[in-house]
């Protein structure tokens, strides 16, 4: 997959935000490699990915802040610091719990980002 070239990217390339925020992706065919990786950061307490899954493995690296994760039909309070496994094919989200900014850093291990967002079973159960 990989030719065995070093790369660069700029900011630019990746980021969706305009300010500092880390937030945006690199799909790792961009890069020659297997590994996608997205940076995701809200200040919004609440806010957060909605429940969806993957046909591949997801790591989370909770870079700043505080997040409720559910992985299936588990759920853990993280903090900055923690890392989170979500095996390919188990549906998942997480919320920032606050105060203040969540940033996590999330490793896709596949080329492309592939996701498919899903109803919440927490939502249209209420």
């Amino acid at each position: 997959m990989t030719d065995g070239k070093p790369r660069v990217l700029n900011r630019a390339d990746w980021a969706t935000h305009p300010s500092l925020f880390w937030k945006g992706h690199v799909e790792g065919h961009t890069l020659g490699t297997g590994a996608t990786v997205l940076f995701y950061s809200t200040e919004e307490v609440g806010g957060g990915p909605k429940w969806h899954v993957h046909p591949y493995d997801e790591i989370f690296i909770i870079r700043e802040g505080r997040a409720l994760f559910t992985v299936g039909e588990e759920r853990f309070e993280c903090e900055k610091g923690q890392v989170v496994f979500g095996p390919a094919h188990v549906p998942h989200k997480f919320v920032n719990l606050g105060p203040g900014r969540l940033e996590t850093t999330d490793v896709h291990v596949n080329d492309r980002w592939i996701q498919c967002n899903l109803p919440d079973p927490e939502i249209e159960a209420v």
